[in-house]
């Protein structure tokens, strides 16, 4: 009888641990599931979040109906980026404050062509990657097109394909440069009701020459813009002698 009761005892021990390891499996896979879920609506707050308002995009829809157009919303940097502070309430990559104008992405890292941090529009972010830009002031975005002088001077730009040639390049639009009185550098001030040019370059990716006005500033510092895609170059690519 002592002999039952030993097995009876070793085998209740042995059914409530095997009963408590299925509940904790059961719990945790409980919990993967909660966090895709939490994960997939985080997801759809950020996109909506960065998406622009219906009335702006009841407002600009004629000239979004045209190819190559988009209406976009940046983010600044420095306060929501968890990269650039701790803090950050975005978990897209980059915060938000990056745009590819050819994957139509906010996430870095991906063909980024343009940034928005502290009330600057900068471009060209990695390795031999370089931009230029430039503000029109308050022009017309529809007046902006090949014909026009500050945007030939963009559009005539050759990206080199030697390296130590693209970071000459680098260094060269970080300092700025004039040209018929404009100013052209890989950053510029934000401001609202100004059109500005880019042309982004980044090797092996994308060579793009975009117009875009910043239509509205948000009470956030967030930056509602306008664009168009004047022109798309084959993608630059950089010879590996």
């Amino acid at each position: 009888m002592k002999k039952i009761t030993i097995a009876t005892g070793v085998l209740i021990t042995l059914l409530l641990a095997a009963i408590s390891s299925f509940a904790q499996t059961q719990s945790r896979e409980d919990l993967l599931k909660q966090i895709e879920t939490k994960r997939a609506e985080l997801d759809v707050l950020e996109k909506r979040f960065l998406s622009p308002s219906e009335e702006d995009k009841a407002k600009y829809a004629d000239f979004l109906r045209q190819p190559n157009t988009g209406l976009i919303r940046l983010l600044p940097r420095e306060k929501y980026d968890r990269d650039a502070q701790k803090k950050g309430v975005m978990t897209i990559r980059g915060g938000g404050a990056y745009y590819s104008f050819v994957r139509l992405t906010h996430e870095y890292g991906y063909g980024s062509d343009i940034e928005l941090s502290n009330g600057v529009l900068s471009t060209g972010f990695a390795g031999a990657n370089y931009g230029i830009i430039t503000s029109l002031g308050d022009t017309p975005l529809e007046n902006v097109s090949l014909e026009t002088v500050t945007t030939q001077v963009l559009a005539s730009h050759v990206p080199p394909s030697e390296e130590p040639k693209a970071r000459i390049e680098q260094r060269k639009w970080s300092n700025g440069e004039t040209v018929e009185g404009t100013n052209y550098r890989n950053r510029v001030g934000l401001a609202a009701n100004s059109t500005y040019l880019l042309r982004a370059i980044d090797y092996e990716t994308s060579d793009v020459l975009v117009a875009f006005r910043v239509v509205r500033l948000d009470s956030d510092d967030s930056a509602v813009i306008l664009w168009k895609l004047v022109k798309k170059y084959p993608t630059p690519v950089l010879s590996r002698n």
